[in-house]
């Protein structure tokens, strides 16, 4: 089995954190609020998110929001990654 590269994979989960909260900051910004909580809801699985959903951020919270959403996801992908490299030279072993 092939191993995976930890930047690789974790630039990777990063990008795809970043563009998914980039996504949600457009349909907030585009859509009327009643079908952006629509929306929000049925990705909670009914969940109500009215009471913790913000309609006025200044722009530099986003470019911070984004910021922490890329080196969460980096994080993540790159402990999955160790994870499975691990998991993957065990096998090799056995």
């Amino acid at each position: 089995m092939r191993t995976l590269s930890v930047m690789r994979f974790g630039f990777a989960l990063a990008m795809a954190a970043a563009l998914s909260y980039v996504g949600c900051m457009f349909v907030m910004m585009t859509a009327p609020k009643d079908v952006t909580i629509r929306f929000f809801n049925s990705l909670m699985h009914g969940v109500d998110v009215t009471p913790i959903m913000r309609w006025e951020m200044p722009w530099w919270e986003m470019v911070v929001g984004v910021t922490e959403i890329f080196i969460l996801g980096w994080l993540f992908g790159a402990i999955i990654a160790v994870f499975y490299n691990l998991g993957v030279k065990d096998r090799k072993a056995s």
